[in-house]
């Protein structure tokens, strides 16, 4: 073994285990000391940094750099969504779609609408944004039809997470498709294939598993926002309510269309594609909301203004707690643990689907990024696919897709997201998401090795 072959090994084994330190000092801060997350996850930062060998005022830099990225990603988009729900609940229009969903599936099958609707929500929209805007009919739903919280919610979970994970244009599945050449309208209707034994396994069947074992209430600021009675005169029609809440997924939807299928530098698409950016589509939906659901219902301009004002208290946690996430996966970053796993994979030899899902894996469970490990991943992988055939790189941008979000933890913001949002303790919330993200990786994994015999 040579000088620099040693060398390599002791700070790559220094990394990980840093890594490793962080995320259980992260755990036992929050479970046993009872720290806020924001600083929990602000010293495991700096227990992860700095034993991996960055100067602390760097580790400083990155976690600045990392939280200002994710805030300025998510956070706005955040805000929004709050203020949007608190108009639906306050304006009736919330309920109204409650009403509408509950006369469609009653008992057993409310569940499955739920999956379904969060399907349809989240085919266009980034995670955050299709959270944001389920939120407030997850928490209305669960209380009209007196059932679990957690019952209606992870339906809705799966649904969501499981399109960005499998699903063309979600940007995972779209990267990994543009690095390995593979072909976009062959990797959606596979990807589908997968998707929906994967909604259906960890939706409605681990939900209703899950909800009988785990009792969560109402948490009382959020719930209190987003299940308040109507406060409008007038309450709005179905019609009305269901077209603002779409109005954010038709016009990402439309966005998407423009640079796949028009031409995307004419004036039409890139109209689309403005139109289609999240900031500009749920803010303009937020417009809309104030117009038809507010002042148009009889609701007076104070009212409303009030309405959005108050939307953005109950969040401020939540916020903080997504922008350390975001710090903890740079600083992981600039410390090199993706070069690390990168260069462990390239020595690997096994099956192109098992090695594309476990890089993806290792990536993720280090970054906490679904970006970062498929991007990886992808261009590991890239020059080894040059002579596979179309279906089988669709196959492997699948499977890494699927590795992207197996078992996301405490530097994953979607695991704040889900905890702040729904009031959960940290092992209710593994439970929860990280399970849930778990059973969906597993059958991505599975559905892909599948298809690869019966396909190729």
């Amino acid at each position: 073994m040579g000088l620099s072959t040693a060398v390599w090994m002791v700070h790559d084994t220094r990394l990980m285990l840093c890594v490793l330190m962080a995320i259980v000092s992260i755990i036992v801060l929050i479970s046993a000391s009872k720290l806020p997350p924001f600083l929990s996850i602000l010293i495991g930062t700096f227990i992860a940094g700095v034993g991996a060998g960055l100067p602390p005022e760097e580790v400083a830099k990155a976690f600045s750099k990392g939280a200002g990225a994710i805030l300025g990603e998510a956070g706005i988009i955040i805000a929004l969504g709050a203020m949007l729900g608190a108009l639906m609940a306050e304006s009736g229009a919330a309920d109204r779609i409650a009403t509408t969903l509950l006369g469609l599936g009653k008992g057993k099958s409310l569940p499955w609408v739920m999956a379904l609707v969060a399907m349809v929500i989240g085919l266009p929209l980034f995670f955050e944004v299709g959270l944001v805007m389920m939120v407030p009919i997850i928490f209305v739903m669960a209380k009209r039809s007196n059932q679990p919280l957690l019952k209606i919610a992870i339906p809705a979970l799966a649904g969501m997470t499981t399109l960005h994970a499998l699903m063309p244009p979600h940007p995972g599945p779209l990267i990994a498709v543009g690095a390995l050449h593979a072909d976009l309208g062959l990797t959606m209707l596979l990807g589908f294939c997968l998707a929906v034994p994967a909604v259906i396994l960890a939706g409605p069947l681990y939900g209703n598993w899950l909800s009988k074992r785990l009792h969560v209430d109402e948490p009382a600021e959020i719930g209190a926002l987003f299940s308040a009675p109507p406060k409008a005169p007038r309450q709005p029609s179905f019609g009305a309510s269901l077209l603002i809440i779409l109005l954010p997924v038709i016009l990402m939807l439309g966005s998407t269309l423009a640079k796949v299928a028009l031409a995307p530098e004419s004036t039409f698409g890139l109209t689309l594609k403005f139109l289609g950016e999240p900031l500009i589509a749920l803010g303009l939906a937020v417009i809309a909301a104030v117009i038809c659901l507010g002042w148009a219902a009889g609701m007076p301009r104070a009212d409303v203004g009030n309405t959005l004002r108050k939307a953005l208290a109950p969040i401020a946690v939540l916020l903080l707690t997504i922008g350390a996430g975001g710090g903890l996966k740079q600083t992981l970053l600039d410390a090199g643990v993706s070069q690390t796993i990168s260069k462990v994979a390239e020595g690997a030899h096994m099956p192109y689907l098992l090695l594309a899902w476990l890089i993806a894996v290792a990536l993720r469970q280090a970054t906490g990024s679904a970006t970062v490990a498929t991007t990886t991943t992808a261009g590991i992988l890239a020059p080894m696919m040059a002579g596979l055939a179309a279906t089988q790189s669709s196959l492997v941008a699948l499977a890494i897709g699927a590795g992207s979000v197996f078992f996301c933890h405490v530097n994953d913001a979607g695991f704040w997201m889900v905890r702040e949002y729904f009031g959960l303790q940290l092992k209710q919330t593994i439970w929860v998401w990280s399970v849930l993200q778990t059973i969906v990786s597993v059958v991505g994994l599975v559905g892909t090795l599948l298809l690869w015999h019966f396909l190729t």
